[in-house]
């Protein structure tokens, strides 16, 4: 009988159409004759609805709006899902494959949610996702670890009227990136190379988060490394994102074809540089406290030197993400990639259910 499992996509981020893109290629791609897929679907308002498989496949549906809701049972062992109007259990599945991108979905607390619920789920537990979420967190934990990322500043909402344009460029210097500390998809990123610029993408940035992120200009190869396992890890190849002009934003990844150019694997690595890499990429996934999952964006400069940019603990699963890519020229189909995050999901679960949970 096929292990029955829950895709669950959508939500209340800026990212809820990619996420839609991403649960469309993961339910085509999921090996039917091994899992039963249910899908979960959340609205923008963060709703819960059940919709049919006929729905999803709708290249039109791109905003979740409706059907059967939903709703949870915090400490329930069973049946922890209910359908709101008409009763019943919702069907009991063995693990939830969460694709939802950005606040709400991938920042630890729908996996907080999940785990209250007794459900285990695809990609990083509940610090690992809330703290590899927050640019700020993340980046002070790297550099803790002797990793180099980008020098940057954090400013918080009531800091945003007393920002000093000139003290931050005497010690970052002209380019900035100004980016929202919890975010992902490059939302809300812009690049500022004077003033005018600047207090825009500050103004831009805060639209999305009550932190915002002021980071150095790194000048290097864009580069991107898959990282897959529990106690046991996997790095893929590395890929490069190559940029004819500007960066990677938000159009360039989504949007537009011809704005950049994915290279996979990266051409002219010598060995010792792909190493270096991959090393890299593991040392930032234990340090995060990563599992299951994660994409580990990096810039490799002339002189040899790897800064870590950002690490994605759900990333994207449309027909352009690196991340599957990356496992497909690796080896590993997308389906037997989906396969093994829901084992290791499972997996994790099962750990979790031998730990003693109360006294009495």
């Amino acid at each position: 009988m096929p292990t029955p499992i829950a895709l669950m996509f959508g939500g209340q981020s800026p990212e809820h159409e990619i996420s839609i893109r991403s649960a469309r290629n993961i339910y085509a791609a999921i090996d039917k004759t091994k899992y039963e897929v249910y899908l979960i679907a959340i609205s923008k308002t963060g709703k819960w609805f059940h919709i049919e498989p006929s729905t999803l496949k709708n290249a039109e549906f791109t905003s979740v709006e409706g059907g059967r809701p939903l709703a949870v049972i915090p400490g329930a062992s069973k049946e922890q899902i209910i359908y709101l109007e008409e009763g019943g259990a919702f069907p009991q599945v063995k693990a939830v494959f969460p694709i939802t991108h950005g606040p709400y979905g991938e920042d630890g607390t729908l996996q907080g949610l999940l785990k209250h619920i007794n459900l285990p789920f695809v990609g990083p537990d509940v610090l690992g996702s809330a703290v590899s979420m927050d640019k700020d967190v993340a980046k002070r934990l790297i550099r803790e670890a002797d990793l180099l990322t980008a020098e940057f500043f954090c400013f918080h909402y009531y800091e945003k009227d007393a920002i000093d344009f000139h003290a931050v460029i005497n010690r970052l210097g002209l380019p900035l990136f100004i980016k929202p500390a919890n975010m992902g998809s490059s939302v809300g990123v812009r690049k500022a190379d004077n003033y005018q610029e600047f207090t825009e993408a500050i103004a831009e940035a805060f639209r999305y988060d009550h932190k915002v992120i002021v980071e150095e200009a790194i000048v290097g190869r864009e580069l991107e490394c898959a990282v897959l396992g529990n106690a046991e890890i996997a790095c893929s190849s590395v890929g490069e994102v190559d940029m004819s002009a500007g960066f990677y934003d938000y159009d360039s990844k989504y949007e537009s074809e011809d704005a950049a150019k994915i290279h996979i694997p990266a051409p002219n690595l010598d060995n010792t540089t792909l190493a270096k890499l991959t090393l890299v990429a593991r040392n930032a996934y234990r340090v995060l406290g990563c599992e299951g999952m994660t994409r580990v964006d990096m810039f490799l400069t002339k002189d040899g030197q790897v800064y870590i940019n950002e690490v994605n603990t759900l990333p994207g699963f449309t027909n352009i993400s690196m991340y599957p890519k990356l496992w497909e020229e690796a080896g590993t189909s997308y389906p037997d990639l989906i396969d093994e995050l829901l084992q290791l999901a499972i997996e994790r679960g099962n750990r979790e259910n031998r730990l003693e949970k109360a006294l009495g």
